[in-house]
């Protein structure tokens, strides 16, 4: 079966990719969660927060109205957030701290729009008492000082205001006098008299006001108190170390699923069985999940061995198909790859002797009993099938994996070896002239359902060989047609045109091979 589709292009983030390393990789990012949880826990107990004194305080404003939203309190938290306040509560302290870095230790809320709840932070309990009253008193303070000067500067413009008009008054009185003596007519002397009449209303009207904005708003100066002394705030260890483990959980896991989420599309080691399969030219046959951890290996064991065992049973199946030397190469696994090799000698082992060639550095092959012979690369002659056992990784000497055998079969860890490595394994093998007949996948993912069969050769979906099938006895021999006459063109040198039918062809069927 072939295909004459082009090969779309990669996306630019595989959406499917990252999905699997984080699965792969949950223990990483579990682990960071884990552990932003327990350091959240134990900053709330090792560096607890300083402790808190509150106060709230009764705010009167002249300018209040039901329409305020809010605005003067604003005001007011604004005032309360300036380096005069603050320095005006450590000159009550008696305190050099710095006014900036003292704004930093408190702060102001509107609880509603004539009440300001003060939060104050000390070095002790006593300190942050002290310091929210010092605070308190040194705002109120301020504040009446304010409207104090706001009152004073009222009546200082109304009896701005009367002494110009008393100086009108002077004036209409000496013009009256003037007038009294050198006998003027009625007329204007009553004209006169209104004038000064009316200048004496505004002046004692002026004088009324000017009083009682010399005496300020007495309402405003007697409502704005504390109505509720300064008082520590409970500390609450679970809450805020729930808090604080919270916090930390969130960050641990933004951390580690950015941080496998990056990896993962930078490292670009494959994972799927698409992507392997396409990366090294060759079919994925079977897969082996790795052995668990923990104690759930225990009764597990079984099934391992059990799935392994089918694995080499489907191996032996394809070294039966021909009897050049067969190889297992291993890339990131090479205790699966010892494994799998020690059953499949078992199993050819029921045709005859076999030798096992390892190759496999630091891994010793333990071999059921039966005709198996292990020795090393280069011992000489070998009698019956030969199995060679061998290593892929990075630092292989690729002139030694010929003598392993003509054909292989790659073991691949999934997410082991970047892209670009497969692509050396699988151009190295093929300037060796080896075929790689399947690859086995150890610890694929669960979820992972891409198609591993590679389907663009004819007959080599299942098989790595690259010969053809043989063809049927009865294929039918091809027939040739005549070509149609046509006519000749118009030019007059007898030349056919292209005008008429082609030769035409008839090939005979391509038969499957038959099976054995």
């Amino acid at each position: 079966m072939s295909t004459d589709s082009s090969p779309s292009a990669p996306p630019l983030i595989d959406l499917s990719r990252i999905l699997v390393a984080l699965r792969r990789r949950r223990r990483l990012w579990l682990s960071l969660g884990l552990a932003g949880l327990l350091a959240g826990a134990a900053m709330a107990f090792v560096l607890p927060s300083p402790p808190q004194a509150v106060t709230r305080l009764m705010i009167i404003h002249e300018q209040d109205a039901p329409t305020d939203g809010g605005t003067l309190m604003q005001t007011d938290v604004a005032v309360l957030q300036t380096t005069r306040i603050a320095a005006a509560a450590l000159e009550r302290l008696g305190s050099s701290e710095d006014p900036e870095r003292f704004v930093r230790a408190y702060e102001g809320t509107g609880v509603t729009n004539n009440v300001l709840e003060l939060t104050v932070e000390g070095r002790s309990g006593q300190d942050a008492l002290a310091r929210a009253t010092a605070l308190s008193e040194a705002f109120l303070a301020d504040y009446l000082n304010r409207v104090r000067a706001g009152a004073e500067a009222d009546a200082q413009a109304l009896r701005d205001q009367r002494g110009r008009l008393q100086a009108d008054l002077t004036q209409v009185d000496r013009r009256i006098a003037t007038l009294t003596i050198e006998g003027s007519s009625a007329p204007e002397l009553e004209t006169l008299y209104a004038r000064r009449a009316e200048l004496s209303a505004q002046i004692a009207d002026l004088s009324r006001r000017a009083e009682e904005a010399a005496i300020g708003a007495p309402r405003v100066a007697a409502g704005t108190q504390v109505v509720d002394p300064p008082r520590l705030v409970p500390r609450k260890l679970l809450v805020t170390g729930a808090t604080s483990s919270l916090v930390g959980l969130l960050v641990g896991l933004a951390a580690g699923l950015g941080l496998v989420t990056v990896t993962s599309l930078l490292r670009d080691r494959p994972v799927l069985r698409r992507e392997i399969s396409e990366h090294l030219g060759a079919s994925v046959i079977a897969q082996l999940a790795t052995p668990p951890k923990g104690p759930s290996r225990l009764w597990r064991r079984s099934r391992r061995v059990t799935d392994r065992r089918r694995v080499a049973v489907t191996v032996a199946r394809i070294a039966r198909d021909d009897t050049s030397p067969l190889s297992l190469l291993d890339l990131g696994c090479p205790r699966m790859t010892a494994a799998l090799a020690a059953d499949l000698a078992g199993e050819l082992a029921t045709d005859g002797e076999i030798t096992v060639i390892n190759d496999l550095a630091g891994t010793e092959l333990t071999m059921p009993e039966g005709p198996i012979r292990v020795v090393e690369p280069g011992s000489g002659p070998h009698t019956g099938r030969v199995i060679g056992v061998g290593s892929v990784a990075p630092g292989t000497a690729w002139t030694d994996v010929r003598a392993l055998g003509a054909e292989t079969v790659l073991v691949v860890r999934a997410g082991q070896a970047e892209t670009a490595w497969l692509h050396t394994v699988a151009r190295q093998l093929a300037d060796l002239e080896i075929p790689v007949v399947g690859v086995v996948l150890v610890d694929p993912d669960p979820r992972d359902r891409s198609d591993g069969t590679l389907w663009e050769g004819l007959h080599t979906a299942l098989r790595g060989r690259t010969r053809l099938a043989d063809g049927a006895v009865f294929d039918a021999p091809t027939t040739r047609f005549a070509p149609v006459p046509a006519a000749t063109n118009g030019n007059g040198n007898g030349a056919p045109s292209h005008d008429g039918d082609l030769p035409t062809r008839r090939f005979a069927p391509v038969a499957r091979r038959s099976q054995d």
